[in-house]
């Protein structure tokens, strides 16, 4: 397993983490994405240390605790061999106080987290999503707090625009805390909007990109075939996808070239679009989830080998979109722009 520096953190991470948000089944949506419980996810997590994946994610909204909790106890003696996330912000319970990241919801959460997972500490804790009703000073206050207090230990955000992560870096840098030293975002071949502000904002301040739903809600998976229908089993059709739809043709077409570079490496379509991600600049680590042991075995052979530089290019020219503005203006005068051409961050 091949280990990346996060940001500007003294920290190493595994290429790969296993998402646990398919731990519990709690509620539909949810429920769509898997329902695995304490015995087999026990096994998941096994197989992941075997392969050397020791980085678990996981979310207190992710079926409102179950999760954190199945999570606890399948790590129960490997803690001082793992990376533990989790993630705060969401909604929690039907109280005005209960959502948010607010110093009190925040110290709440983090109390809360702590006991489902049974620890005393978490290695990165993540905004789940930027809180535009807090000030952010009240924020990054709370959480330089649970860090010298030992309870956290690195802080990290998800889903935040571009000035969220700017302006909260700035006021971190203002008052001495602790800053965010990953993003979270969503980031595959279909959504690549990530490189329009995001990455060279992360470029530019040297934070970790870690991507969640690198296989679009399965879309990426190898399942979905032009002229056939939707299988049944599939994330999507139980209600469980995110994101925004992509033109038919363009995704079809995009699947074709996937499916050629595929049978040149012999790898699946899976294995192809999860190692796509991890030549693109920024990316320190892939979020993967899987139902069951045959998915986790498929997506941790994403790693151990390489795209050829032509085979990257391929992949970049079909699923390349037009940006939005101001970004498709930027990309006029390429001299300007810190991402003028993606291959001279391969290696």
């Amino acid at each position: 397993m091949e280990y990346r520096q996060l940001g500007a953190s003294g920290l190493k991470v595994p290429v790969l983490s296993f998402g646990t948000g398919t731990f519990g089944g709690g509620g539909d949506f949810f429920k769509a994405w898997g329902s695995t419980q304490a015995d087999e996810a026990a096994r998941l997590v096994s197989l992941c240390m075997d392969a050397g994946l020791t980085f678990f994610d996981t979310a207190n909204v992710y079926s409102q605790g179950l999760s954190e909790e199945i999570l606890g106890k399948a790590i129960i003696g490997l803690r001082d061999q793992i990376i533990l996330s989790t993630k705060a912000t969401f909604k929690m319970g039907s109280g005005p106080n209960d959502f948010g990241s607010s110093r009190f919801h925040l110290i709440k959460s983090c109390e809360d987290s702590l006991k489902r997972l049974k620890t005393d500490y978490i290695d990165i804790y993540h905004m789940h999503g930027f809180d535009g009703n807090t000030p952010i000073e009240e924020t990054l206050s709370a959480l330089h707090d649970l860090i010298t207090s030992g309870k956290v230990r690195y802080i990290a955000c998800s889903n935040f625009s571009g000035w969220h992560l700017m302006k909260s870096l700035s006021v971190s840098e203002r008052y001495g805390w602790s800053k965010y030293i990953a993003h979270q975002a969503h980031y595959s071949l279909l959504s690549r909007e990530l490189e329009w502000e995001l990455m060279p904002l992360a470029l530019d301040q040297n934070i970790g990109t870690i991507v969640w739903s690198p296989l679009s809600a399965g879309r990426l998976s190898g399942k979905y075939r032009r002229n056939e229908p939707m299988p049944s089993d599939a994330r999507i059709a139980q209600g469980g996808g995110e994101g925004p739809q992509v033109p038919e043709e363009f995704f079809f077409n995009l699947i074709d070239v996937l499916d050629q570079v595929a049978e040149e490496t012999g790898k699946t379509v899976a294995q192809v679009s999860l190692n796509w991600l991890l030549q693109r600049p920024t990316v320190s680590n892939i979020v993967v989830g899987a139902r069951n042991e045959e998915q986790l075995k498929q997506n941790l052979g994403a790693v151990g080998w390489n795209l050829s530089l032509e085979q990257v290019k391929k992949l970049d020219k079909a699923s390349e979109r037009s940006p939005i503005y101001p970004y498709w203006h930027q990309h006029k005068n390429p001299a300007l722009n810190p991402l003028p051409d993606f291959y001279s961050k391969l290696k």
